[in-house]
This record gives C-alpha cells, structure tokens and sequence, in this order.
C-alpha cells in the first residue's frame, strides 16, 4: 500500500531539485559584494578639544562620527568620562644624559602618581619602570604610593638608552590588564640602545591599546645637540594612540605637564562600535577616523588598530 506513495515522492524530488539548482544559481548570481563583519568591540578612548584647546566634556553620542577603513560604522557603547579604571606604567629614562635633571623629574613623578592613585577610580594603579642600557620594572601595578617614591629613589642615572625596548615591553605588559592603558615616558628624546625598533613599539602600542603620552624633558633649548629624530619619532607614536607630546621645563612646568595628562585621563570619552560593511580586503591594519558634528571640536584618539586584536 506505502510503495506508489514512495514512488511518488521521489519523482517529486526529482523534478524539484533541477528548480532548486536554478534558484540557488539565481540568487548567487544577485549576491551583493563579500563583505566582511569582526564581531570584535573596538573601543576608541577620544579627547575632545575646542578652537582654543579647551577640553570639552558633556558631548552625547549624536555629536561623534566613527569611520573604519573608511566605512561608516554605528556607535553601540558611549559613555562619558569613562569610569573605566586606568592602568598608568610610567617609563623613567635614567641614562646618563638625564644626571643634571632627574631629580627634577622624579619630584614632579611623585606628584603625579600621588594624585592618579589618590582620586578616580579607586582600581586604577600605576606600574613603574626605568630604562638606560636595560629596561627595569621598578614596581609592578599598585596603587601602594610607598612603594612607587621608595622605587623613584632607587634611580640612578647611567648608561645608554632603550626607549623603544622600553615601550614595547610596557606595551606587553599592559595588554594582560582590563580597562584603560596608559604609558607616560619622561625622557630627553633619544634612543640609543634599543634592540627593538621604533616600528616594533608603535606596534606594540596598538596591539595593546595603549595611549602614549610622551614627556621631553631637552637638555637644550636649541636644535643642535638635541635628538631631533628621536623626539620626532615619540610625537609619531603620541599622534598614533591618541596622546600627546609635552616639552617642558623641569619645575613648575613639568608639573603642569602632568597635571594636564590627569585632566586628559579624567576627560575622555568611551566610544565603541562592531566593525561592520569592511570589504574583504581590508588591510590588517584599520584606520579610524573620529570627526565631529561641529567643526569647532577637534577629537584625538588613536589612528587605528589591528584586525586580530579583541576587545579588552
């Protein structure tokens, strides 16, 4: 009795499977362009500044534009001021060519780590390192303020200078740690010792998600004996994770320095988003770009970040 109902169903697949085989062909022949999606949140920590350099808190998600390789993208977290705790490595250049001045720089220092540990968040925390021929971890994160001023004395200017050996490795260290990542580095510019080079610690910087902010404290005032490329090569890394150069002198303008880095710390915004619409070529390295919906604020964040690289 079930054997004609049998037959029946196989001729029926038998004539449906050639209309299915054109459906498929059509569709795939109306496909759109391969697009690819990250599933990954990209977080941009962005600094808001008006025509007189001011910083400028109170903005809402409608006043920022967020581009990925050049693609449009939707914003899925903003936050204000980001509660997000901060971890701070601070790199102490203790060559020999900072002797004259580092006792200046290792007061201001002080200040800076008391006032990061003692206000915000309290699970922000600063790690502490020094650098000449080596690279030194002072003290690991704390927000004991004890340990960072008994670290700041065992300082003792010597040496060569691994900056770039010093940034990579505080990049590797930052990107094991949740919430916001920070490197200050004090130095007079130069990088004469490093076994990594300036593109390994740039790079560094984004895989990590670091924010640089570079502190040149010049021996001189004019070009002439002065590092020139070395400091330029620190704006370059500055620009590209969002931070900034800073050029005082020792005293009352170097703790204005660091004063200004805590405001910038205290004032940035969170911004993310899922890469979406990127083409399937797009290169490993995204850029982004933040513009703003009135042309008298100037956001700074980073230039952009590796496409392997998750959400922290």
């Amino acid at each position: 009795m079930n054997a004609p109902h049998r037959k029946c169903l196989c001729l029926a697949s038998a004539l449906l499977a050639p209309v299915l085989v054109c459906a498929q062909a059509a569709a795939e022949a109306e496909a759109p362009p391969s697009f690819r999606v990250d599933v990954k949140l990209v977080r941009l920590l962005v600094n808001v500044k008006d025509s007189r350099g001011e910083l400028i808190g109170g903005l809402d998600a409608k006043n920022f534009r967020v581009f990925d390789s050049g693609v449009p993208q939707d914003i899925s977290v903003f936050e204000r001021q980001t509660a997000l705790p901060l971890s701070v490595s601070v790199l102490v250049d203790a060559s020999g060519s900072t002797l004259i001045k580092l006792r200046y720089e290792t007061t201001s220092v002080e200040k800076f780590l008391r006032a990061l540990t003692n206000e915000g968040n309290p699970a922000d925390a600063a790690a502490l390192y020094s650098f000449n021929y080596d690279v030194t971890l002072l003290t690991n994160f704390t927000r004991r303020q004890s340990r960072l001023s008994s670290a700041l004395r065992q300082l003792k200017p010597d040496g060569g200078t691994s900056l770039y050996d010093a940034l990579y490795l505080a990049a590797r260290d930052l990107e094991r740690r949740q919430g916001r990542h920070v490197v200050v580095v004090v130095t007079d510019g130069g990088d004469t010792t490093s076994s990594k080079k300036f593109r390994d610690a740039l790079e560094a910087a984004h895989l990590a998600d670091v924010v640089v902010y570079p502190v040149l404290v010049v021996p001189i005032t004019n070009d002439a004996g002065r590092n020139i490329g070395g400091e330029h090569a620190l704006e370059t890394i500055a620009e590209g994770t969002g931070g900034r150069v800073f050029t005082p002198a020792v005293g009352a303008e170097l703790d204005a320095a660091f004063t200004q880095i805590l405001r910038d710390l205290r004032t940035q915004y969170l911004v993310g988003y899922y890469p979406r619409n990127l083409p399937a070529d797009t290169a490993r390295f995204h850029t982004v770009r933040v513009e703003m919906d009135r042309k008298d604020l100037r956001p700074s964040t980073r230039s952009g970040y590796y496409g392997d690289q998750a959400a922290k």
